[in-house]
């Protein structure tokens, strides 16, 4: 295997690392933040850092991803195998979700939970793939996938509704 594929493959997965890493820490912060019912400045601050690096992981799997792939395409070897149709769904569904969450149009009962979930599946999808499991059905991956979704939206969603209920009752002086 040559030198630069080495080097993509291990910058790709930096970028997969950061990704989840940060992806951890935004949502943390987003409850700690909210938890109060209002983001102060220092709170903001934190949040812009952990979006920073963020997207630096995006944009570090998207560029990797994508000379890997015309790597492949180039060589004569790229078939569109089930791993390759899942990492670029999820890049797909990750710079959609954040364009959307910037706009504000993604209601932040679904946001926040698509991006943790598309990070940790392709955590998860990058690891099965360097343990030489990735003949996986990609029927099974979107299976996998929306599983993973409909966790993390849960977790999120009932994260977010007892901090709101702890604001009622704190202001309630209960």
């Amino acid at each position: 295997m040559e030198l630069y594929v080495i080097l993509l493959v291990m910058l790709q997965s930096i970028g997969v690392s950061l990704g989840v890493g940060s992806s951890t820490l935004a949502i943390c912060n987003f409850f700690v933040a909210i938890a109060d019912g209002k983001i102060d400045e220092g709170e903001r601050r934190m949040m812009g850092i952990v979006y920073i690096i963020l997207r630096v992981a995006m944009v570090l799997i998207l560029i990797t991803t994508g000379i890997l792939t015309s790597i492949n395409y180039g060589a004569g070897t790229f078939v569109w195998t089930p791993f390759f149709v899942s990492i670029w769904t999820l890049i797909v569904v990750l710079y959609a979700n954040a364009l959307l969450m910037t706009m504000h149009v993604m209601p932040s009962t679904i946001g926040p939970a698509l991006q943790a979930s598309t990070w940790y599946t392709m955590g998860v999808t990058m690891t099965l793939f360097s343990l030489g499991m990735s003949n996986y059905k990609l029927l099974h991956f979107y299976l996998g996938y929306f599983a993973a979704f409909l966790l993390a939206i849960a977790i999120v969603n009932g994260i977010m509704s007892v901090l709101k209920y702890r604001r009622g009752t704190a202001s309630k002086g209960t």
